[in-house]
């Protein structure tokens, strides 16, 4: 794993099952890494089309084992998100990431994978409102305390939140990251989710009733 590739953790999974897909969606990764969103994507439905792009070279050649080690196929491209030319307007039905999410400067750092050093908040939704199709989504994780610029990011890129989950993994700590999915010309509306929690021990079998 490069420094660059950050690990699947508990946030990508709770993504790749948070986000909406439908039959034959097609779907594209925006700093994919090792390919794990499009692996847990497509295990949900089979049918989706899924494209990656990712800046490091070496995660980008990871992802490309990854799917085909499972018999999969994915597109995977080696670039910057930010980079237009790359697709059309309006290419996929949705855009999924787990993006950086300390900006420069913040004093908080999870590694250059966590870092926005190579693409702030608002490019990223920029990205996304210019990829995703009118109706299409975008769905991503992000840290709680980063949803107010969160929010402005995407509704400036023409990206309406509609649907949202907190994530926390313990009963008596604050939520550590929040899931958001945002519809491309949607109505104003968010549906707020049930508080995801994770990693907590499940309570075994009781009397029955």
């Amino acid at each position: 794993m490069t420094e660059d590739c950050f690990p699947l953790g508990s946030d990508s999974l709770a993504l790749g099952r948070f986000a909406t897909v439908r039959r034959r969606w097609r779907v594209c990764d925006l700093g994919c890494g090792s390919g794990a969103l499009g692996l847990l994507l497509l295990e949900r439905e089979e049918s989706l089309a899924v494209t990656g792009v990712e800046r490091s070279p070496a995660a980008a050649a990871i992802a490309r084992r990854s799917f085909a080690h499972n018999g999969l196929s994915a597109r995977i491209l080696t670039g910057d998100l930010r980079d237009r030319s790359l697709f059309p307007a309006n290419a996929f039905d949705l855009v999924i990431s787990n993006p950086p999410w300390f900006p420069m400067g913040s004093g908080r750092s999870g590694g250059p994978a966590r870092s926005e050093e190579a693409c702030t908040l608002p490019e990223l939704c920029a990205a996304a409102g210019y990829l995703t199709r009118p109706g299409g989504r975008f769905a991503l994780v992000h840290r709680p305390e980063r949803l107010p610029d969160l929010f402005a990011a995407l509704r400036a890129s023409g990206l309406e939140p509609k649907r949202m989950a907190l994530v926390q993994h313990s009963l008596t700590a604050a939520p550590s990251s929040v899931l958001v999915e945002a519809v491309r010309q949607g109505r104003p509306g968010l549906e707020v989710l049930p508080t995801l929690l994770q990693n907590l021990p499940q309570p075994g079998p009781g009397p029955q009733p």
